[in-house]
């Protein structure tokens, strides 16, 4: 009897792991770059009325660029792993104009005592060019080169001084958000698709040479120069 109840054992934390594992490497539900653009856009309204988001939402006009990820999706049992999609968009540090937006994925594993699942939406405020130029590498690990902090929280909150600073609205067993180590890499071919030809990073967001209209509710709703992102709220 314990035999089988061993066996039992073994191939229920076989499944389980396996199938947590699986979920954030595939599970999202953006059909297209079109669509993941317009569930950025209502994140990120989200955070504009977060009474939590408060210290973000004075300050996201200073960030060098802003990296949206609708959906971060996280499970595991023993083993654990989150993937995500997101779009980076820059602003110019001198006209502050808003580039438009690059594809990006976003995901770790970890090993570790863990079980459950949740999904997270998540925003990196990229604070400083030492960031940014992170974020325009072929693949970049979070916290590797640069530092990442948690985004502070509430109106009283200070900010770490880091270069890029993770806020993140989350529901689920685990609770609370971690993105050191993640990897985070382009999606070549979801640019190519957005832009209609082969698109460097480069280009989209230093050079801003690239444009899709269907971008512009998002980047419209982005902070101006000299105005914070509760001001162009209202």
């Amino acid at each position: 009897m314990s035999f089988h109840r061993g066996n039992l054992i073994a191939a229920l934390l076989f499944f389980f792991t396996a199938f947590f594992c699986t979920i954030p490497a595939h599970a999202d539900y953006y059909s297209d770059p079109v669509d993941l653009v317009e569930r950025a856009t209502s994140v990120y309204k989200r955070f504009l009325v977060d009474p939590n988001m408060e210290w973000f939402q004075r300050n996201v006009n200073q960030a060098r660029g802003i990296f949206i990820v609708p959906q971060m999706l996280r499970g595991g049992f023993i083993v654990g792993g989150s993937g995500g999609r997101g779009v980076l968009l820059a602003q110019d540090g001198l006209t502050g104009k808003w580039s438009s937006p690059a594809f990006y994925s976003m995901g770790s594993v970890s090993v570790g005592f863990q079980i459950g699942a949740d999904a997270s939406e998540i925003i990196l405020l990229i604070m400083t060019d030492r960031g940014l130029n992170a974020m325009l590498s072929t693949d970049y690990k979070i916290g590797a080169d640069v530092s990442v902090a948690a985004g502070p929280v509430g109106g009283s909150a200070k900010a770490q001084t880091a270069d890029i600073l993770a806020f993140g609205r989350s529901q689920g067993i685990f609770g609370g958000v971690s993105i050191e180590g993640a990897a985070i890499s382009p999606l070549d071919d979801w640019n190519r698709q957005y832009y209609g030809k082969p698109t460097p990073l480069y280009d989209i967001i230093i050079n801003q040479n690239a444009n899709n209209k269907q971008s512009e509710p998002l980047r419209q709703i982005l902070p101006k120069p000299g105005r914070n992102a509760q001001t162009i709220g209202r």
